[in-house]
């Protein structure tokens, strides 16, 4: 599943970790695969898992 990276920014800010948002910005891809980038959002501190449910929450509305 591809995930847009604004996702991942809306994840981190909800989560309170504004301070890791510009890394986000600077080392992950515009679009993301969950599975093949996890290692990346563990480092960030998202649970690729978590970030797959929301955004496929998000986009079946």
């Amino acid at each position: 599943m591809e995930i847009d990276r604004k996702h991942v920014i809306e994840l981190l800010r909800e989560k309170g970790k504004d301070d890791r948002v510009q890394h986000a910005i600077d080392s992950l891809p515009e679009k993301i695969d969950h599975n093949a980038h996890a290692e990346q959002l563990e480092k960030l501190g998202v649970d690729p898992g978590e970030l797959a449910a929301k955004a496929g929450h998000k986009l079946l509305g």
